[in-house]
């Protein structure tokens, strides 16, 4: 328990002070976020502002999760494999982030070159983790309600998750602060489900050290989130980038697999997948029918032109993702009740 405030307390420490030094430098070297020209005209005065500051986010949970371990709590194959997909899935928005900046346009790596660098970090958590850590091969809903599948099946899964989380939270990251926010509070929830898998062994595929490692992790990443929220809440004087929001959806599907809630991601994660539907409806009608379901998308541009101020999208939101992840931690905590019973 100590390890996991310690990790928590050193991210947040860091991302509070370290977020100042990294606007400076981004600024300095003219790292500013090029807008949409088809976006909401609102947000062109936002043009300029220092982008990639996901580095703070990624730079203090690595850091504050490295400190954690000074205290004697084990260091463990499956909390590596976590960490590493959520730097790994960094790496691939840095590089798109990168590449926006240089070329001043809104558009990074291409789709083909963005995917294989998805398809090979998820080639190596599911090819590898399941080899060298506790990480189960496996379709999970929540608990031990799964079901084992091949190397090649959990690929695809895997690289499906990994694509779909993190091009969720790339997609929420529209609005000052609504990522940031969401993330802090989802990443929240699974220290708690981490933390609880660990007071719980018998009950969970995650032995007691793989548990705390993992609830070790998201709580640093709970708290780096938290810390640069205070330089990202509107007027936001620095954007994640893909450098955050890629991170913050792998290791979403990361954490995911290793506690066994996959499927349950879709509650604990509600208003991402909200936003992502919201942008496959879109297409589909318009491609149907030729007309618009929203006036623009993701869903919070559409309450943008509908007048609503931003911060009262960011504020309603929050409260929707905390509503999924409040449906989420009671069906987790129902199902362990189940199990309990039967035992």
């Amino acid at each position: 328990m100590i390890a996991v405030l310690l990790g928590g307390a050193v991210a947040l420490l860091l991302s509070l002070a370290g977020t100042p030094l990294v606007i400076s430098y981004f600024r300095d070297h003219g790292f500013g976020q090029p807008i949409r020209d088809d976006g909401p005209e609102s947000h062109l005065a936002k043009a300029g502002t220092p982008t990639m500051g996901g580095t703070a986010i990624v730079l203090a949970a690595v850091i504050g999760y490295m400190v954690a371990h000074l205290l004697g709590a084990a260091v463990t194959g499956t909390g590596l494999l976590v960490l590493g997909t959520f730097v790994g899935m960094a790496m691939v928005g840095f590089a798109d982030d990168f590449i926006k900046l240089r070329r001043r346009r809104s558009l990074g790596l291409n789709k083909t070159t963005k995917f294989t660098g998805q398809a090979i970090i998820a080639g190596l958590f599911a090819f590898v983790g399941p080899e060298f850590t506790n990480i189960p091969r496996n379709i999970s809903v929540v608990g031990d309600i799964a079901f084992d599948v091949s190397a090649w099946v959990f690929f695809v899964w895997m690289f499906l998750l990994l694509t779909g989380a993190s091009n969720a939270v790339n997609l929420t990251d529209g609005l000052d602060g609504l990522a940031a926010g969401s993330g802090a509070l989802v990443f929240g929830a699974y220290t708690l489900i981490a933390f609880w898998q660990f007071r719980n062994p018998a009950d969970y595929a995650l032995i007691p050290a793989d548990a705390v490692d993992v609830a070790i992790v998201v709580a640093a990443v709970t708290a780096a989130c938290a810390g640069f929220l205070w330089h990202n809440a509107p007027p936001a004087k620095i954007f994640m980038g893909d450098t955050g929001s890629l991170a913050l959806g792998g290791l979403l599907a990361a954490v995911a697999v290793a506690t066994n809630t996959q499927v349950l991601l879709v509650l604990l994660g509600g208003l991402f997948v909200a936003e992502t539907i919201s942008v496959i409806l879109q297409v589909a009608v318009f491609r149907t029918t030729g007309k618009r379901l929203f006036r623009m998308a993701p869903i919070h541009h559409h309450f943008e032109l509908l007048g609503w101020q931003e911060t009262t999208i960011i504020v309603r939101f929050w409260i929707l993702a905390a509503i999924g992840i409040a449906l989420g931690l009671g069906l987790f905590y129902a199902e362990w009740i189940r199990r309990v019973e039967f035992l």
